[in-house]
């Protein structure tokens, strides 16, 4: 079920306030041609992220985001939409990343997360274990880039959950 995150002003969230199933969107970002050649002309400058005349004939038929700017671009949605109101203790990596199909000049990208997994630390008991499911989705409601994490969050001290999350609406099963 898709659900509501607590708003800005309310409590910090821990681990006990993300529940296995529970999923979120937020986010929304317009991608321009001109930041897709400034990031890949700095950090990825393949043909097809850089230059309008050699992308044509790829086989994306024009100039596409590069995955690793999709990646920041996600991160930061992900920062702004919530975490930077966790209780977060960074993460131990990123277990799987896919970008299925190209971002491209105009379109508007936003994120759903999904926890697909969460325990407390076998060897910390203070810090609990999630596993996201991240997934990009373009304004056409396709998702253009799966990516699969773990982060690690403080647990409440005195161990109950933030339970104001509310139910919005049913998540599409379709993606």
């Amino acid at each position: 079920m898709l659900k509501a995150l607590p708003k800005a002003t309310e409590e910090i969230l821990y681990w006990e306030d993300f529940s296995v199933g529970a999923e979120f969107e937020f986010g929304q970002k317009l991608v321009s041609r001109e930041e897709i050649i400034a990031f890949a002309t700095q950090f990825d400058p393949q043909h097809f992220h850089v230059d309008e005349a050699a992308a044509a004939p790829s086989q994306f038929g024009g100039i596409i985001a590069s995955g690793w700017h999709i990646c920041a671009m996600t991160m930061r949605m992900i920062c702004d939409g919530f975490l930077l109101r966790t209780a977060g203790m960074g993460s131990p990596g990123v277990e799987n990343v896919r970008w299925k199909i190209p971002v491209r000049p105009d379109d508007t990208i936003r994120v759903r997360a999904q926890v697909i997994e969460s325990r407390p630390s076998s060897t910390r008991p203070e810090v609990g274990i999630i596993r996201w499911r991240w997934r990009v989705l373009n304004q056409h409601d396709e998702c253009v880039t799966e990516i699969e994490s773990t982060g690690m969050f403080q647990r409440r001290p005195d161990g109950s959950a933030l339970g104001t999350v509310e139910v919005v609406s049913e998540f599409d099963a379709a993606l």
